[in-house]
């Protein structure tokens, strides 16, 4: 099985924001083991360098995407993924589009992201951590 994991599971994980780490770490467990493919937008891990730039410095930062490297294939962003998210009007929200465009092309089977909401119009069925982890 394939999964996309979304921006919000990965920082799920590397904060251990609770009540949603345990269930990260499990599906990092899990895509550790090649129980399932895990992939990851290419923007999901600047994103996440961003956004932790006040909790964690920048070596760390890098060594964790690096590590991520070791289980994760990241999924590029290129012109025609960015074009499709721009021109696709059923998402409110272009980089939600772009992840949707991300899971298309590296064959996923389910968006785990704790926003499922924002996932109605997605070609890629989005699915919240827990309910992933039982069909696992």
């Amino acid at each position: 099985m394939n999964i996309l994991l979304d921006t919000n599971v990965l920082l799920d994980f590397l904060t251990f924001r609770e009540p949603f780490s345990d269930d990260a770490c499990v599906i990092m467990d899990h895509c550790c083991k090649k129980v399932v493919n895990g992939f990851i937008a290419a923007h999901t891990i600047m994103d996440a360098i961003y956004i932790l730039r006040k909790q964690i410095p920048l070596d760390k930062r890098r060594q964790l995407m690096l590590d991520f490297m070791e289980f994760l294939t990241v999924v590029g962003i290129d012109q025609d993924k960015i074009i499709a998210a721009l021109e696709n009007e059923d998402f409110s929200d272009v980089e939600d589009c772009l992840q949707d465009e991300c899971a298309k092309a590296c064959g996923a089977d389910y968006i785990v992201t704790r926003n499922i909401r924002d996932y109605k119009n997605s070609t890629v069925p989005a699915i919240m951590p827990d309910e992933f982890l039982k069909l696992v």
